[in-house]
């Protein structure tokens, strides 16, 4: 399974990471909506855990932005 986490707090990417990795075969985190966009274009996540309160693209505006091409 492919997870991406995108949060704009390091510290919260590198906690799940440590949380997640071992139930996943391929885990990404993005510190920016831009670079969770990115990822999920190259990679195509099975989940995406997106953090809603993002200072250059909220989540919202992430998951519209993925609606377009997904």
């Amino acid at each position: 399974m492919r997870i991406l986490v995108i949060d704009d707090d390091p510290a919260m990417t590198e906690l799940l990471r440590i949380l997640l990795e071992p139930a996943s075969s391929n885990l990404f985190t993005a510190n920016s909506g831009k670079e969770g966009i990115e990822i999920i274009q190259s990679q195509g996540p099975d989940v995406v855990i997106l953090d809603l309160m993002m200072p250059d693209m909220n989540g919202k505006q992430v998951c519209e932005a993925v609606r377009e091409f997904s």
